[in-house]
């Protein structure tokens, strides 16, 4: 792709850096910005850089949050004894999009992955378990999606976890197997909190 501009290559090529986005898809959003009056760029820049600077993640569940607690750990209203954990904040969205959940969360921040070299040691497991420990919480909900990892990460969890006194469930499968949970419609991923299942139950009947 030839560029008349030095300027618009570079502003294309970072562009092109985003998921999903294409060389040609990104030089129309630079021409799309190009058109635009400054200020608008200037209002999309400074945006992504606030975003940058000040973003935090809650202290109590690892949530993407303004504050040092999210709204949803700092609401008195949600189950603090009922944890749903997820692999990062597109889970905890689609779940809360469901309006059937009423407790908090814990994010992971990924999933173990031995071939893209992810370990429990680089996702927030200890500080679940010690939230386990803590004699606070009755119910762990098991909300990965339900790919090779996503299995291995659950099992993985449950085995730090298993002798605890709390009870210990995974979402029911009408998300299909080998799914992404965000992409999940909202009517099934309710239903399956709703219907969540014993952990065990889902590597005893294999």
């Amino acid at each position: 792709m030839e560029f008349s501009s030095k300027l618009i290559e570079k502003a294309v090529s970072e562009m092109s850096q985003l998921p999903g986005i294409g060389k040609r898809t990104a030089l129309r959003l630079v021409l799309h910005l190009l058109k635009q009056p400054k200020e608008q760029t200037g209002f999309l820049s400074q945006a992504l850089l606030n975003m940058r600077e000040d973003i935090k993640f809650c202290k109590s569940c690892h949530n993407i949050s303004d504050t040092e607690v999210c709204e949803i750990c700092a609401n008195s209203t949600r189950n603090h004894q009922l944890i749903c954990v997820v692999e990062d904040i597109r889970d905890v969205m689609a779940i809360e999009n469901t309006g059937q959940y009423k407790g908090i969360y814990h994010v992971l921040g990924g999933k173990i992955s031995p071939i893209e070299g992810v370990g429990p040691s680089q996702l927030n497991i200890s500080t679940l378990v010690e939230k386990v420990k803590s004699g606070i919480v009755t119910e762990i909900i098991f909300a990965l999606s339900s790919t090779m990892e996503g299995d291995t990460t659950n099992f993985y969890i449950y085995k730090q976890i298993g002798e605890s006194d709390i009870v210990i469930s995974t979402i029911a499968r009408g998300i299909s197997v080998g799914d992404e949970l965000e992409y999940a419609d909202e009517v099934t991923l309710g239903r399956s909190i709703l219907h969540r299942i014993p952990f065990e139950k889902t590597f005893k009947n294999n």
